[in-house]
């Protein structure tokens, strides 16, 4: 059975059921998602996401509302049981990596990971943690680009096309 999705935050503070995520995957090493976009903007319409359970890391495709590719947004994540039985519990480590279509690659928010330890938000395992699958998922990406990362996605992709 398909477990039921939470977000956490630690900046700022949230916890958010993922309801109307779609799974259209699942096994011990990956979950994957489609999703509409939680808070709508202009520019983000729905996406993609494949949770890597064992790496800590969720890699999202993130697409406009005319299904144009925005970009890759990678979130360093760690994974814990839910508030509910058959639940999991995504709690966001605040790094990211966001790689553009262009190949063009960006590093996020080492800042409020800095702060969250700070603040005690986060403990030093998790901020070490962090920066080790920080490290991992960017060996991958220089190693492969984001294409081996995200098939996955269009695995299941083609697969719910395929039904």
């Amino acid at each position: 059975m398909n477990p039921i999705l939470y977000r956490k935050r630690l900046i700022p503070n949230e916890c958010i059921l993922l309801k109307d995520d779609q799974i259209l995957k699942c096994d011990e090493n990956t979950i994957v998602t489609s999703w509409k976009a939680i808070h709508p903007r202009s520019d983000l319409s729905h996406g993609y996401s494949c949770y890597y359970l064992k790496r800590g890391y969720k890699i999202s495709k993130f697409y406009r509302h005319d299904s144009s590719l925005m970009y890759w947004y990678c979130d360093i994540v760690d994974y814990q049981q839910g508030p509910e039985e058959n639940s999991l519990l995504v709690l966001d480590l605040l790094a990211d990596v966001v790689i553009y279509p262009d190949g063009k690659i960006r590093i996020l928010d080492l800042d409020e990971l800095s702060e969250a330890f700070e603040k005690r938000l986060i403990t030093e395992k998790q901020l070490k943690k962090a920066l080790l699958n920080l490290n991992d998922l960017l060996d991958a990406l220089y190693e492969n680009s984001i294409s081996a990362l995200e098939a996955p996605i269009i695995k299941a992709i083609s697969q719910t096309d395929d039904q």
